[in-house]
């Protein structure tokens, strides 16, 4: 019984890592889809959100539209049901929704800022040390915020 139960438990950790690495591969993708090309960046940036959207719904099944209109509650029981979004995957997904929120071209800014916040506080709470860095991009955020 005892191996039983060790197996099974071994094969559930295992999944959850390849669930974390899935996850962190996606959003690589993304990051380089996003911020890899310089030249063409605020002309492409609108395509290459729409790409990204796609990628994260088919590789994750992660709605990012209608992630970004749940409320703070709702967005960390939607984050929740994702095996492989460790705080580190939730951090680099902030990280990129913060990007974007940056881009003044884009509609909703504000909106994928607001999210962004959200994800960087779900870090902060989830998370088992202080990060400076991320304390840093929370201020920055907020900062811009206050001005709009």
């Amino acid at each position: 019984m005892i191996k039983i139960y060790v197996s099974l438990n071994m094969e559930q950790k295992d999944y959850i890592l390849r669930e974390i690495e899935k996850i962190r591969l996606i959003i690589a993708a993304i990051r380089q889809k996003l911020w890899g090309d310089k030249e063409n960046l605020a002309i492409a940036l609108e395509k290459h959100v729409e790409e990204a959207k796609g990628m994260l719904l088919s590789g994750a099944d992660f709605e990012l539209d209608m992630f970004l209109n749940l409320n703070e509650d709702e967005s960390n029981a939607y984050i929740d049901r994702f095996e492989g979004f460790s705080v580190e995957n939730i951090e680099l997904l902030a990280e990129d929704i913060s990007r974007i929120g940056f881009e003044k071209e884009l509609g909703n800014s504000k909106k994928y800022l607001e999210k962004a916040l959200q994800l960087y506080e779900l870090c902060k709470a989830k998370g088992k040390t202080y990060s400076f860095e991320r304390e840093t991009k929370t201020d920055t955020i907020k900062r811009v915020l206050q001005q709009n």
